[in-house]
């Protein structure tokens, strides 16, 4: 191709008139067609045409993707928040999307790696590997927790599995593995697809393993909702993350889903057996001395561990939030199922505040027929006045994973019936053999922990101001209940402990944390400074937030006084902060203390600068965040997906412009009828001018009629008819 194209333009360069010019763009009558014009012309012609048209390979999985992945995810939304009751019964369609295969494997690399991926980063080969995952999801040809045959393996998984040894085979067949790459992305496409589902038929007062929801919503919607009540019943349920009969979950998945190909998947997820290898030779690594390890450097495409502020902070987790449900082959799928087979429990519950609820009109909250109506004081709800000796009967129910907390207002028998019920559905549904010890029913003034929180009862006499008829503002001493959420310090220096930050109850005494010994005084402090910012945020709406983090602060800060002390052979942690300033923000050397040369290397930067430790006075602390908290909360993205349905819907549109008719405005569409009607009116008018000043016989009374006919009352409803697209473009000129 290359050599006819040389071949051609040599030619033409030698006899012009080969090509004819006379009738292209080149050709100009004042200057003669030289071999140099020619050639330039040639030169652009070419530059201009493409000599090479790449054919599109038929066989190349990107030809699969029609549109983004993320689009298709929106529009699965989309699609279940708009009919959220309906029977899901064709989801293979969605299996077979190219895009969000290609969009799990960008998530699942992003853990495996470290980093993100684009989508033009992806190669050929993994393209290929990901269409036969595909394919051979959707004709049953695929295997959970395969270990040595694979369709697709990681990016960084370089293993070569045909030329292992048979000790190192027998090895990976008989001992714990992680969860192979392809059995993740698997999970990560049916997450995607059953996530959008069921997320828009959860109950509202479930909070664990959903997206916009956590341990803060649930503290908020107790400051909010759980006000006035006397009787707790808090229970443990996490035997059913543990794990349940795969009937049960089957039969649960079913409620919504009617997909063969889907649930046989999940099926088979939950019945194929995890191979683990129990830990032996414990004795044999007693005897083993302890060898200096060396720093090991981290691969290009090996992802960081986590640091060790976050480490700790983790250790925090609090009993209702420490367990993550793991069953057989489903990993990510796992929490998604158990909210599929709680969900039951939470609608029972539903189903019981309502039959419950007893209004009384005397009451001063709660006395609406459907007990769902905003009353008293919104920007302090968890203030209930003092009411007369006839009482609301009410009762509300949150859940967070396996842990569950019901109020009730109203005598302790009904807390009992309660339980007794909650127990025989527990055991008819679920199969688990629940008694009085685990639901206990504790009283508001012991003290409810849950979350690492306290929830307790205080009475107080504020001053209630309000405006009585004719406008005048009475001022009056009031008396009623208000709801204290604070943080548990018992449990906060029981966390500590167990993370060996310090020892003793009554008095704890810091411990140094030899975990940052070989790290340098700016990377512990900045280590320090995270964990700290972490917990401020943790106990964000604990009403006593100061206290528990100036505690945070003073354990965190005698721990690394005295690790200082040790390693720079001090002492003691007096001299520490003699040193070093009461934030450990100097710097620290091992004999006289003093590094006068210190701000010269600094500024020069051969030296870390040295953060102090912060919130190390209780001024420095944040207060408590007291907002208001609406009954109705939903999270951000479930709003803006219920706005969006209800402006898609031509209801809205109509509801909308009969209340701008109403007003007597105009809407954008009858005011560009009526540039139209207006466009048309005057053509008709200066028309009639023309024909009437030709003639000759015309007046100045004549043209005042023919004017004044333009500025007739407009009918936009009599012009839509009449509407053309001729006159929609001469209204837009």
């Amino acid at each position: 191709m290359h050599r006819g194209v040389t071949i051609f333009t040599h030619q033409v360069l030698k006899n012009p008139n080969i090509v004819p010019f006379k009738s292209t763009c080149f050709y100009s009558q004042s200057n003669s067609f030289t071999r140099r014009a020619n050639g330039f012309a040639l030169f652009r012609l070419f530059s201009f045409t493409p000599l090479h048209r790449r054919v599109p390979d038929p066989d190349d999985p990107a030809n699969l993707m029609k549109e983004d992945g993320v689009s298709v995810c929106s529009q699965m939304w989309i699609e279940n928040f708009r009919e959220p009751d309906r029977i899901i019964t064709n989801l293979a369609s969605y299996l077979r999307r190219f895009e969000l295969w290609v969009l799990a494997y960008q998530k699942v690399c992003a853990d495996e790696i470290g980093s993100y991926m684009p989508r033009s980063s992806i190669t050929r080969s993994a393209l290929d590997d990901l269409l036969a995952l595909r394919n051979a999801v959707l004709d049953n040809r695929f295997k959970w927790g395969a270990r040595l045959e694979f369709f697709i393996k990681s990016p960084k998984d370089k293993t070569d599995y045909e030329s292992l040894s048979k000790r190192k085979i027998k090895a990976i067949l008989t001992t714990t593995q992680p969860a192979p790459f392809q059995d993740k992305l698997v999970q990560e496409v049916l997450f995607m697809i059953l996530e959008p589902i069921y997320e828009a038929r959860f109950s509202q007062k479930s909070f664990a393993f959903r997206p916009g929801r956590n341990a803060h919503t649930v503290l908020r919607v107790i400051r909010r909702s759980f006000a006035g009540y006397l009787w707790y019943i808090k229970g443990d349920l996490s035997a059913i993350l543990d794990g349940l009969k795969v009937g049960l979950v089957i039969s649960a998945l079913m409620r919504d889903v009617r997909d063969k190909k889907v649930i046989d998947l999940i099926k088979s997820a939950l019945v194929t057996p995890v191979i683990t290898s129990p830990l032996d030779g414990g004795e044999k690594k007693k005897k083993k001395k302890r060898k200096y390890q060396k720093k090991r450097v981290l691969a290009e495409d090996e992802p960081k561990p986590d640091p060790y502020w976050l480490e700790t902070f983790f250790g925090f987790a609090p009993e209702e939030a420490e367990k993550l449900p793991s069953w057989g082959h489903c990993g990510i799928l796992s929490p998604l199922l158990a909210n599929i087979c709680l969900d039951e429990l939470d609608r029972w519950m539903e189903g019981k505040i309502k039959e419950f609820y007893r209004p009384s009109k005397s009451d001063v909250i709660w006395n609406s027929p459907e007990g769902e109506a905003e009353q008293g004081n919104t920007s302090w709800p968890e203030f209930v006045p003092t009411s007369g000796p006839d009482k609301t009967r009410k009762m509300d129910y949150i859940r967070h994973g396996g842990h569950i907390l019901i109020g009730i207002r109203g005598p302790r028998a009904d807390a009992a019936t309660l339980r007794k019920q909650l127990i025989e559905f527990c055991d008819l549904k679920y199969m688990i053999k629940l008694d009085n010890e685990s639901l206990p029913i504790e009283h508001i003034t012991k003290g409810i922990m849950f979350l690492d929180h306290v929830l307790c009862r205080r009475v107080v006499y504020p001053t209630l101001r309000y405006t009585a008829t004719g406008g005048k503002i009475i001022s009056e001493k009031g008396v009623g209940t208000l709801l204290s959420v604070t943080a548990s310090l018992k449990q906060c220096i029981k966390q500590f402990r167990k993370l060996n930050f310090l020892k003793g109850d009554r008095e704890p005494d810091p411990q140094p944390c030899f975990r940052m010994f070989h790290a340098t005084q700016a990377h512990t402090n900045a280590q320090m400074n995270k964990f700290l910012s972490t917990m401020v945020e943790w106990y964000r709406y604990a009403d006593n937030r100061k206290k528990a983090v100036n505690f945070c602060s003073y354990i965190i800060r005698g721990s690394l006084a005295k690790l200082y002390a040790a390693k720079y052979k001090l002492r003691s942690r007096a001299k520490v902060y003699k040193i070093g300033a009461r934030n450990l923000s100097r710097p620290l050397k091992e004999r006289k203390g003093q590094s006068p040369e210190y701000q010269n290397l600094l500024r020069m930067g051969l030296v870390e600068s040295i953060d102090g430790l912060q919130y190390t006075r209780m001024s420095l602390i944040p207060e408590t965040d007291y907002t208001p908290f609406p009954s109705n909360w939903r999270p951000d993205h479930e709003k803006a997906l219920v706005e969006y349905i209800r402006l898609d819907d031509p209801k809205t549109l109509k509801e909308q412009r009969s209340c701008i008719g109403e007003q007597g405005l105009v809407s954008p569409q009858d005011y560009i009828s009526m540039l139209v009607w207006n466009y048309k009116r005057n053509a008709i008018v200066m028309d009639q001018l023309y024909l009437v000043k030709t003639a000759g016989s015309h007046t100045e009374g004549d043209d005042q009629l023919l004017l004044s006919s333009n500025h007739e009352n407009y009918d936009p409803k009599s012009n839509e008819e009449e509407e053309t697209e001729e006159g929609f473009h001469a209204s837009q000129m």
